[in-house]
């Protein structure tokens, strides 16, 4: 009888259990003994996030999980469903351009924004009276993190000491203050930004928010308390992984957290574009109070759309969202 400890079954059984070896050793490999990500490094050899970024996403629509909508403001339709309604008439004349892309959210954990109950009317109420609310449509500046995701790029200045993010949306921007500032003496819509290096995890600290932004277009709103914790972290040399703890107890009943990539914008000849859409909502915001209105009326082939401005009553004139 052959005896199994022959010549090629020691062979096998050796190349065996050095594979076997090789898969062991690559399961249970510590995360400190995976190679860092090959990244172009400031002077002080920190990662260096200078260019031009955007996000690839929807969460700027909604940053929780959402099917799919004929718009942002719709009607009841032939049926007496949610999902069977139509445009509504502001929407309408836009076609498939006004509709609502699905998404599959960017909200971690069991993926609902935790708010209490009085916040969670608000934010219903927000989205029913889109048009009238959202500062967006307003032209006002975005916020954090709203900023950091909108549809259109925003670049990076990087130095030792600041991160300067100029956006394309209204001409905002911000500083990440890197070493020790006095905070600014009120509230402001981008809020104050202090960070720190973890790693290579640029971490940000930002508050003195005046309450007066959105997180997105459904109406998701905060409040004057709202802290954020955010990070950038580098996933490779044209990636950034962004995560954000949200805090704000006047409307949240607890933290919770956000999470999308940042990608590079790779055009050899990119630049950042403003949108300095102040005046393009001059006529939105106060064509209302024109002795003869400019845009009353538009005809197309199949539809035709009259307008008829209002003037508020009394100190509502000057009024606007939770102002």
């Amino acid at each position: 009888m052959r005896s199994w400890l022959s010549t090629p079954t020691l062979v096998v059984a050796a190349a065996a259990a050095l594979v076997s070896a090789f898969v062991t050793a690559s399961v249970t490999r510590t995360p400190e003994a995976e190679p860092t990500v090959d990244a172009v490094r400031t002077v002080d050899g920190k990662p260096d996030f200078s260019g031009i970024w955007q996000a690839l996403n929807e969460a700027h629509w909604d940053l929780e999980a959402h099917a799919a909508r004929p718009g942002m403001v719709t009607q009841p339709g032939v049926y007496p469903y949610e999902y069977a309604e139509v445009p509504a008439a502001p929407v309408l004349a836009l076609g498939a351009a006004g509709g609502v892309p699905g998404s599959l959210g960017v909200v971690q954990g069991d993926g609902s924004i935790p708010y209490t109950a009085e916040a969670a009317a608000m934010k219903a109420e927000n989205g029913a009276n889109w048009i009238d609310r959202d500062p967006e449509l307003q032209c006002y500046l975005p916020g954090i993190p709203l900023a950091m995701y909108m549809t259109s790029p925003f670049q990076i200045f990087q130095s030792t000491n600041k991160i300067q993010m100029a956006f394309a949306f209204s001409a905002s921007a911000r500083t990440i203050h890197l070493d020790e500032v006095e905070p600014p003496p009120d509230f402001t819509y981008m809020g104050h930004s202090v960070g720190r290096w973890e790693g290579d995890t640029l971490v940000v600290e930002v508050d003195n928010f005046n309450g007066k932004n959105w997180f997105d277009r459904a109406g998701n709103f905060h409040g004057e308390a709202l802290r954020l914790e955010e990070r950038f972290t580098p996933i490779s040399a044209d990636a950034i992984q962004y995560d954000v703890t949200i805090e704000d107890p006047d409307v949240f009943t607890e933290p919770w957290r956000i999470s999308m990539p940042l990608y590079r914008r790779l055009e050899p000849d990119m630049q950042l574009l403003e949108y300095q859409c102040i005046e393009f909502v001059e006529e939105f915001l106060y064509g209302h109070v024109r002795k003869e209105p400019l845009v009353s009326r538009w005809e197309g082939e199949t539809i035709i759309v009259d307008i008829t401005r209002k003037v508020p009553p009394g100190d509502a004139f000057y009024d606007w969202y939770r102002k």
